[in-house]
């Protein structure tokens, strides 16, 4: 048994180290591709967060399962998504991922490519057959996303047309009663309304130059977009689509440092356009330089400081770097133009808690369970929070409440069980977890918590 844990560990840390030779050493001296870390990692997670393709490989040949789930619910499968990892997502795909699985706020893979801006992931995972029209438990589908959380501009303009052509419902409301077109109109984002409208009409001239690069971009004719693109700019050497498209298509040919000088080409020819301040951001956190991206985030805000969109993805990316307390310093700015914005009190409750801040963090989803008191989420989230204080019978009255508005919710429910089984309510707690496993029986934190009452 030592010397299994010994491989194990050994495994993990050849993942982490990125030594794939070292990894297929231990796999063949029976290393376990199943083993988990302390955060329910496996192997093949730390691949997945490192997006190292080579790795994922040797790993999901070896058996490696990629909907397994850690502690925070997320696999392999809907990590890569989650971080526009299209490349290991596809490699996921055709190894059984489960297309309709999701995150723990409910969103499939399709929603955080389509909030982040992923082109490629989205399209990868309409090609999959991933649902278009699924809502996580904000009330928000893919589209939603991309139109709230996007800025209307090239990229977010392709990604909104994208889901639209996959069948996106651009009626579909979400927890306020507003449609992505109701967004588009609201946020002044012209072009997207037209895409949402369906309005047709072939570009001609200099756009229709453009549109047809573009077609050649997403058909992988890296080669002859370059030379379309490179003859449309001798032409005019401002065309803001052009510069655009010429650095999505460096970008998508992993030629990263020739893409970031043709977003800065565009930019310093178009200074109005800031949208380019977000794609050197991407770009550059695509070259793992975290400070660089960040500051690219802090110049479109300087741009317009009123404008929400940047400052928000600037606080999702502290996030993903765990930089909590600048992401939740960010929240509290974004809050101070918009109080009632429940998805905002949400994100900064969440880096509340990861910072150990849980009154905090219970303040802070006040915020959302008043602007939308029927949201189970939200009183899950206070119930967490509540427990991690141990004030589990407060903790148990607001998750009854919660299973009220969702009485078929399995996060709900779990988490009704695990507040029972704290105050030693065990028969409870085993009903609770036997109605999740009755309609899914590989919940996994059902059955940890089943285990953990025999």
């Amino acid at each position: 048994m030592r010397d299994q844990n010994v491989r194990n560990l050994a495994l993990h840390a050849a993942c982490e180290a990125g030594d794939a030779a070292r990894a297929a050493a231990l796999l063949a001296e029976g290393a376990s591709v199943s083993w988990k870390d302390g955060g329910g990692r496996t192997a093949l997670m730390i691949a997945t967060q490192k997006n190292d393709l080579a790795l994922a490989r040797t790993l999901v040949n070896a058996g490696s399962d990629v909907n397994e789930r850690d502690v925070t619910l997320l696999s392999p499968y809907l990590c890569s998504g989650a971080n526009g990892f299209h490349e290991l997502m596809a490699l996921y795909l055709a190894h059984g991922a489960d297309v309709k699985s999701v995150n723990r706020f409910g969103g499939t893979v399709l929603l955080p490519s389509s909030e982040k801006g992923y082109l490629k992931t989205v399209q990868v995972a309409l090609r999959s057959g991933v649902p278009v029209n699924h809502a996580n438990h904000l009330g928000w589908s893919a589209l939603l996303e991309a139109v709230i959380l996007g800025d209307g501009g090239y990229l977010y303009a392709d990604i909104v047309s994208a889901l639209v052509n996959a069948g996106a419902d651009v009626d579909l409301q979400d927890r306020d009663g507003k449609s992505s077109l109701d967004h588009a109109r609201a946020l002044g984002q012209e072009h997207v309304v037209r895409i949402l409208n369906r309005e047709k009409g072939e570009p001609g001239g200099q756009a229709g130059a453009v549109a047809a690069a573009r077609a050649k971009i997403f058909a992988d004719d890296y080669a002859g977009a370059l030379a379309d693109l490179d003859q449309i700019l001798a032409q005019d050497a401002k065309d803001p689509a052009a510069w655009y498209y010429k650095g999505y298509c460096l970008q998508s040919a992993k030629r990263l440092d020739e893409a970031l000088a043709a977003y800065r080409q565009g930019l310093d020819r178009n200074p109005g356009q800031i949208e380019f301040y977000f794609y050197t951001a991407n770009c550059l956190r695509l070259m793992k330089k975290p400070d660089e991206a960040l500051a690219e985030y802090a110049q479109a805000v300087a741009a317009r400081p009123a404008y929400p969109i940047y400052r928000y993805h600037m606080s999702n990316y502290l996030r993903e770097l765990g930089r909590h307390v600048e992401a939740v310093a960010v929240m509290d700015t974004l809050l101070s133009y918009d109080p009632a914005r429940y998805d905002y009190a949400f994100h900064k409750a969440n880096s509340l808690r990861s910072l150990g801040q849980h009154e905090a963090a219970i303040v802070a989803i006040e915020i959302a369970i008043r602007s939308d008191a029927t949201n189970p989420l939200y009183l899950l989230h206070k119930c967490q929070s509540l427990a991690l204080l141990k004030r589990f019978d407060e903790a148990l009255c607001v998750i009854e409440a919660a299973v009220r508005l969702a009485p078929e919710g399995a996060d709900c429910l779990n988490e009704r069980a695990a507040v029972l089984i704290a105050l030693g309510r065990k028969a409870e707690a085993r009903a609770s977890i036997e109605k999740v496993l009755g309609k899914d029986p590989r919940n996994a934190r059902a059955r940890a918590l089943q285990a953990s009452l025999a």
